[in-house]
């Protein structure tokens, strides 16, 4: 808010203020004086030849019409400059506004409010909200911004923004921290009469002005909110009758043409119709899981592990609007999680450690392999789960991202957390990412399997060998130390028991201490063991994740309609041995690479041929095929490389690595046959043991996806 104008309202709420003081405030701004000099020099008041200065022009306009301009000129220049205004037709808005000033000052002035010029100012700001929620939402916002001011309008806010105008105005005027209830005359100056009864006197000047300008054919609101007021109707009559030429004179010293004004159209209020949100949600899974695939490719192209990282927390700083992001990888033997120096990350970052063994949430996350949202200032994100008190090297974290809140990802990969990606994030926008978990743990997901094959094309088990045995080594030194202990006990009692068997003295005591420490030197030794890596398996029914990938498809427009897919199913279970989120990944990348294989339209065709033995283990055979017009020799020479292929099309080998590299860590196999009738790709996937017998098949058509 200018700070004229804050100064003018103390001016004006001031007993002992007089014109003296309002020409010193006035002074101090250049362009306000120039405003009242041009309208003192103007034809309306000025009859010499010769110029006025700026205390004749004071005493020339008045004090009423020094006021009133000096506050309309302030609200004029600072509203016009908000984002998108430039854009709109503002006439309409303006001449709303003045009227509805005009209207309450006069109001204010017949109950004897003794602050008229705070009623114009409440007036003309009763709907600046309209310009906040357009400069805030305008591609949301455009079309209502010219609706007609009601309480449908209001219901339409809500609705579709989750604050109305009325919130929105009351909410910026109080940043402004004045000592008057203009925010609250602007709150409330759509609420009931029957509420406004006992309210402040300038909240019911402004509704009753409201109801005058843009209500009038409301005759009985029009009645009760005169009656709030203490005024009759022939009163009423008088002062709208005088409004009239009262705005249009102040339009016209504001520089406000409103020729025309009154032939625009003022439309109803309109909110689209609700989505359905099996429909929204369906859409967004599909939308997620593209974009997802899309990260994944991505990934795959990054040339070693640094700028796989690097690739990582940029991504994740564009999908999830982070503030920053970071890294933190675990150790070969899962101890520990370590630092990564990425992008603007100093390098002491790669010496920070969160030790998986001493609590923490951070460190919960990753062993738990849930996503963890962490609030600094130790609020609870659930009532349900109170967050506990945040580790010294949370606090760390904390400080290193600069924000408020986290968002901890679990970088997860055949069952195993290879680290935790870091977002830092304000608190406000900690519930969306909740909304959002599956989309986080879908990124997670293809940023782990993209790290996973990194790590192994860099010699990651010979690397993981000999952390281990660097591991190994300094837990035996840790196990020695502490074997001396009772070592030492069980050599110093050895010669007591010695003794007391000399002598035929009574040894049970003596026996149950050895007894007790020889069990915790095996204690120490079997603590060994807890560094041996275990692996865990599930089985996943093939014809489930068809179902499931199929079914986000249904609903959307994703898959043109001039494609079919046709899917032929064992009618017996068949089950293999592997992730399922792995296995709907491949699945969606090879669809949608079929899908842009043939723009003209053409048949997709999922398929389950059964078992096959292939040296000497048994696989689960499933086929993606199209009809598209196939790939070049060269292109399928290359056809699983990470380097993109340059031929033409973009479905030439497109993501294909990143699906070998899927196939590959759920242990199967992949091959592709190509020609003109078409492209299929053939996937082994390894089989749960005691596969059912093959039945029938089952064929299932969806020509409009």
């Amino acid at each position: 808010m200018p700070q004229i104008l804050i100064k003018l309202i103390e001016h004006l709420q001031a007993d002992d203020a007089g014109m003296p003081e309002l020409a010193a405030l006035i002074a101090k701004d250049a362009a306000m004086t120039s405003k009242i000099l041009s309208v003192a020099n103007s034809s309306a008041y000025h009859r010499n030849a010769r110029t006025v200065g700026l205390e004749q022009s004071l005493v020339s306009l008045g004090t009423d019409m020094i006021k009133t301009l000096v506050i309309s000129e302030s609200v004029f220049q600072t509203f016009n400059s908000f984002p998108h205004s430039g854009s709109t037709d503002l006439r309409g808005f303006w001449k709303n506004s003045l009227t509805t000033a005009v209207i309450a000052r006069d109001i204010a002035r017949k109950m004897e409010y003794p602050h008229v010029e705070e009623a114009y100012l409440a007036g003309l700001l009763h709907n600046v909200g309209r310009l906040a929620l357009l400069a805030t939402a305008p591609k949301e916002y455009g079309f209502n911004f010219m609706a007609r001011d009601d309480e449908d309008l209001c219901a339409v806010e809500q609705r579709t923004l989750q604050i109305t105008h009325t919130e929105a105005g009351a909410w910026l005027i109080e940043r402004w921290h004045l000592d008057s209830f203009l925010a609250d005359s602007v709150l409330y100056h759509h609420e009931p009469l029957a509420r406004l009864e006992s309210s402040h006197p300038l909240i019911r000047i402004v509704r009753l002005a409201h109801l005058l300008c843009c209500h009038d054919d409301q005759q009985e609101a029009v009645e009760s909110g005169a009656y709030l007021c203490g005024l009759d109707g022939e009163v009423l009559a008088q002062i709208v009758s005088s409004a009239a030429r009262q705005v249009e004179k102040s339009a016209d010293y504001l520089g406000i043409d409103l020729t025309g004004v009154d032939d625009v159209p003022v439309p109803a209020a309109y909110a689209p119709p609700v989505l359905d949100p099996v429909q929204q949600r369906l859409s967004e899974e599909v939308r997620n899981m593209v974009l997802v695939s899309e990260m994944g490719q991505s990934f795959a192209r990054q040339d070693g592990e640094a700028g796989l990282l690097e690739s990582m927390t940029r991504s994740a700083r564009i999908l999830f609007d982070f503030e920053n992001a970071l890294v933190l990888l675990e150790n070969p033997t899962g101890h520990a999680l370590h630092g990564t120096a990425t992008g603007d990350q100093q390098q002491r970052f790669s010496e920070f450690v969160i030790p998986l063994n001493k609590g923490g949430l951070v460190a919960a996350s990753a062993l738990e392999r849930k996503l963890a949202f962490i609030s600094r200032d130790g609020h609870a994100q659930s009532a349900l789960q109170p967050q506990p008190p945040l580790s010294v090297a949370e606090d760390q974290l904390f400080r290193i991202l600069g924000t408020e809140s986290m968002v901890c990802l679990p970088l997860v990969a055949n069952q195993r957390c290879l680290g935790v990606l870091i977002g830092g994030a304000p608190a406000w926008q900690m519930a969306s990412y909740q909304k959002r978990a599956r989309f986080l743990q879908s990124f997670g997901t293809q940023a782990a399997v993209a790290l996973e094959t990194a790590i192994s094309e860099r010699g990651h088990a010979r690397r993981q060998i000999a952390h281990v045995a660097e591991e190994y080594r300094e837990a035996s030194r840790r196990v020695v130390h502490e074997v001396n202990n009772p070592l030492s006990i069980i050599k110093n009692y050895l010669s007591v028991l010695d003794s007391k068997l000399a002598k035929r003295e009574p040894v049970v005591g003596e026996m149950s201490i050895l007894n007790e420490e020889i069990d915790r030197v095996g204690q120490l030794i079997n603590g060994l063991a807890d560094l041996q890596p275990t692996e865990t398996t599930r089985a996943t029914d093939v014809a489930r994740v068809v179902d499931d990938v199929l079914r986000l498809f249904r609903a959307t427009d994703f898959v043109p309609a001039s494609v079919q897919i046709v899917v032929r199913m064992q009618e017996e279970p068949a089950d293999i041995e592997g992730d399922a989120d792995l296995l709907k990944q491949i699945l969606v990348n090879l669809v949608k690479n079929a899908v842009e294989a043939m723009p003209d339209g053409g048949k997709i065709e999922i398929a389950n041929r059964g078992h096959v033995n292939r040296e000497r283990k048994l696989y689960l055979e499933l086929v993606i095929g199209d009809t598209g017009p196939g790939l070049s020799p060269d292109v399928l020479a290359n056809l699983f490389s990470q380097v993109r292929s340059t031929k033409e099309g973009p479905h030439h080998g497109l993501g294909l690595s990143i699906v070998h590299g899927l196939v590959k860590k759920m242990h199967g196999l992949i091959t592709c046959r190509s020609g003109k009738a078409g492209t299929t790709f053939e996937i082994l996937l390894p089989a749960r043991s005691n596969p059912s017998p093959v039945g029938g098949v089952q064929t299932r058509l969806m020509d409009s996806v």
